[in-house]
């Protein structure tokens, strides 16, 4: 398997976004949205498995900390790494709460916590669509759809004019036509949307 130049660096960089996040959670702060902007949360549907996997790393923690307490050098790597683990889970849910879909007077901003930022300009938008649809259902999504499910599902289908360039976590590049993903206000983004795109 071939890695793509710079994933180390940039699978740092995910992870400075993710910690950076809290900062802005804990300060009720949103990244990158300006005043004339409107922001659309999509991070309820995950919430709840979130929460939950963080409080079951917890339980592990304690657990395997009660486990090796006679080794005091294996417990300190074990805690720090368990620690950083319940950090970086909670680090998910903070990125996703404070980096919302945007729609900008010239564009539709569509975010994956830290992990996807996505923007596609207002003319390339040939229509928007509120549907639910789970991850999965239909098989395998052709190579230009993009689907960026939360709990599994998405809520809204964007279909462009023209394609535009997904690049993933570390680094892949590929054209996309059509883009799925979940907001929490799905019938007030697409008519957002539709209204900004009308002539």
């Amino acid at each position: 398997m071939t890695r793509e130049p710079g994933a180390l660096r940039r699978l740092a960089a995910h992870e400075g976004k993710v910690l950076g996040s809290f900062g802005m959670w804990i300060g009720r702060r949103r990244h990158q949205v300006g005043p004339e902007d409107r922001a659309f949360g999509y991070a309820g549907p995950q919430a709840a498995t979130v929460y939950g996997l963080a409080f079951v790393c917890v339980v592990e923690t304690v657990g395997v900390s009660f486990l090796v307490r006679q080794w005091p050098v294996v417990h300190a790597v074990l805690f720090v790494l368990d620690l950083y683990t319940v950090v970086l889970v909670l680090g998910t849910q903070s990125a996703a709460v404070t980096r919302p879909h945007v729609l900008t007077p010239d564009a539709l901003r569509v975010r994956a916590g830290a992990r996807v930022d996505l923007v596609i300009p207002l003319d390339r938008i040939a229509g928007v669509r509120d549907e639910l649809r789970f991850q999965g259902a239909g098989g395998k999504a052709p190579d230009d759809v993009l689907e960026l499910p939360v709990g599994s599902q998405t809520s809204l289908t964007v279909e462009l004019a023209g394609p535009v360039t997904h690049v993933s976590l570390l680094g892949k590049r590929r054209e996309v036509s059509v883009v799925r993903f979940h907001a929490d206000r799905a019938g007030e983004l697409a008519n957002a949307v539709r209204a900004a795109v009308a002539p």
